[in-house]
């Protein structure tokens, strides 16, 4: 295993930086010397490289009913565009934790899914292509440009940082001569908690967003089964309540 080391990050913590047994002058230096761990590797790195498509996936067109007696307003139309980003900084802060907030409510919130703890990986090197992880997180937003629901998703060439590991699928997938890997994977990465991946913003047309980002998936992963020999599978790790929904819509859990 190697240990790539940086400066400090308010998520993790201060290690030493000899690792055999120094004097106690030097013991008391390295205590006060700031380091964090940047990535951590239990084999080489596997670069896995997207391949290229068109980042916007998807439009859609949501109708709401209207209110009783306007008939003159049946229903309100409201247009839906469905893209995928490569890093989670071209999203806003605030438009990602919006959706986190209303997904988890205010006292359960989780901030493994916030826009701090997700982007501190892409910056400090653990989530990036080098390393296996290629963010390809989904957003959703409507025609004014407010983002409406948010997935992070990720193109793995691995089954490590998962905590669930599937490594008995990828032998069955190459003793049949086919390939498991790249694997797109709905996921926090290295943090072993439950919760939900599908963020939504608490609007009326929630659970359409909901169907639409699921659908979305499946559409980025047959993509991506057709531009280079990808299984046809995306992978969702959270919460029980969501994941009977993923199931319906016709993606795996575990």
């Amino acid at each position: 295993m190697a240990v790539a080391m940086a400066a400090p990050s308010p998520f993790l913590g201060r290690i030493p930086s000899q690792l055999g047994k120094p004097s106690c002058g030097q013991w008391i230096q390295n205590l006060v010397r700031p380091y964090r761990t940047k990535a951590l590797f239990w084999e080489p790195r596997k670069a896995v490289e997207p391949p290229e498509m068109d980042l916007l996936l998807r439009d859609f067109t949501l109708t709401e009913s209207g209110s009783k007696g306007d008939l003159a307003n049946p229903a309100k139309a409201k247009q839906i565009s469905v893209s995928v980003v490569s890093s989670i900084s071209e999203i806003s802060s605030n438009d990602w934790d919006a959706c986190c907030l209303d997904a988890t409510g205010p006292e359960q919130f989780n901030p493994f899914l916030s826009h701090g703890f997700l982007s501190s990986l892409e910056e400090s090197g653990c989530t990036v292509k080098e390393t296996g992880w290629v963010p390809q997180h989904i957003i959703a937003q409507d025609e004014c440009e407010t983002i409406l629901g948010v997935v992070p998703l990720y193109l793995k060439s691995h089954s490590y940082g998962e905590y669930v590991f599937d490594h008995s699928w990828a032998d069955a997938y190459y003793s049949y001569g086919s390939r498991y890997y790249p694997k797109l994977q709905c996921c926090v990465p290295f943090t072993p908690v439950t919760g939900q991946r599908i963020l939504l913003r608490d609007t009326e047309y929630k659970d359409q967003i909901f169907d639409i980002l699921v659908s979305a998936m499946k559409d980025l992963t047959a993509k991506e089964s057709g531009c280079g020999g990808f299984r046809r599978k995306t992978t969702v790790y959270g919460k029980e309540c969501q994941m009977e929904d993923v199931v319906a819509l016709g993606l795996d859990v575990e």
